[in-house]
């Protein structure tokens, strides 16, 4: 990855689907404080769980294929091992509604995962905090 694609990236995108968001009854944790960051840095944050009735104002969806909105960026919030899955999640959707990109917090990567994302013409981000970097630039442009 090219690292003049992240600040592009983040000044282009607008919709950010946060799979693997947690509610207000943990507000400590990252899958619930970083995306009420990047609210705050003014993304429009879709929750993505089956397990919460809704986050930040707005009710969650319980798989990306129940987005309304294509995502500028897919936030991932899950285990290692839940990857591929999420991988087939992404190419199971038409082309048309793919995010631009999918991150993958920090601490969270998988080779082959990337490679599958990547081959189908998505940007791919592995172990770094989203929250971090789209404070660094701001937020949307």
């Amino acid at each position: 990855m090219d690292e003049d694609q992240i600040p592009n990236l983040l000044r282009r995108a607008r919709i950010i689907a946060v799979l693997g968001m947690k509610d207000e009854s943990d507000p400590y944790a990252p899958a619930y404080s970083i995306p009420r960051r990047l609210q705050a840095l003014g993304y429009e944050i879709v929750p993505v769980n089956p397990m919460i009735g809704s986050s930040l104002g707005r009710a969650s969806v319980p798989d990306l294929a129940s987005l309304l909105d294509v995502p500028d960026i897919v936030n991932v919030f899950r285990r290692v091992d839940a990857l591929p899955a999420v991988a087939d999640e992404i190419l199971a959707l038409d082309p048309a509604k793919r995010p631009a990109a999918v991150w993958f917090q920090t601490g969270i990567a998988h080779a082959p995962t990337t490679e599958r994302l990547r081959a189908a013409g998505m940007l791919v981000i592995e172990d770094r905090c989203l929250g971090v970097e789209a404070g660094r630039y701001g937020g949307p442009g």
